[in-house]
């Protein structure tokens, strides 16, 4: 049976060359790429294909472009990496808003197991700390926005107890970012107050679930 080859585009051949010298070190991070004058002549290619290559490898947070200077390999930190998960997941509710589910789902695998980490390393500080923001979150119900952030709250004090802050604060941005979403923050309060409580629930449980290991 043939296997059709498909006709790849000048600048993804370009990306590929880029990626494959950024992956092995030859353009450090931290580093600028070569122009693109440079690049045009090294790789025999137009400035469109250089420019649509480099476009490409900022979009995926790969290099940082500003205006005037050359593209630069961006240094990676968790900080970043979970503001592009974040900024994806929006995208894809924009495009998809079917897709809202299954991120609340995937939301609810990382609470799930991070609330386990944090019942097994908890103190009596910590869950005198967990109930405030408990407490804080349900007296703020009657606003959305902050509830949003009370909520964001509760997360990131769970992340301190559990001692994984980078993947407590990635489901606590997709948290906040799937609260915003225009699915959620456009309903009545009568709609979205119930999935409050709700979550105002699990986050009781989690609490009981430390302060019974505390």
């Amino acid at each position: 049976m043939a296997e059709i080859v498909q006709r790849r585009k000048l600048y993804q051949e370009v990306l590929d060359r880029l990626m494959e010298r950024i992956r092995t070190g030859e353009i450090a991070p931290g580093a600028q790429l070569p122009s693109e004058r440079e690049l045009m002549e090294i790789y025999g290619v137009g400035r469109p294909a250089i420019r649509e290559a480099l476009q490409t490898l900022e979009r995926s947070g790969i290099v940082e472009i500003v205006h005037g200077e050359r593209a630069r390999v961006v240094v990676p930190t968790a900080e970043r990496l979970i503001a592009q998960i974040a900024g994806g997941a929006m995208h894809l509710l924009r495009t998809q808003p079917d897709m809202l589910e299954h991120l609340k789902s995937a939301r609810m695998f990382l609470e799930t197991g991070m609330a386990r980490m944090a019942a097994e390393r908890a103190t009596e500080e910590d869950v005198a700390r967990l109930q405030l923001k408990v407490a804080q979150q349900r007296a703020s119900m009657i606003n959305l926005e902050e509830f949003i952030e009370r909520d964001m709250a509760f997360h990131r004090e769970i992340a301190q107890i559990s001692g994984k802050p980078i993947v407590a604060k990635n489901a606590a941005k997709l948290n906040g970012k799937l609260l915003r979403a225009p699915a959620v923050a456009t309903r009545p309060a009568r709609l979205w107050k119930p999935r409050a409580a709700d979550r105002g629930h699990r986050q009781r449980s989690s609490l009981t679930a430390c302060s019974l290991r505390a």
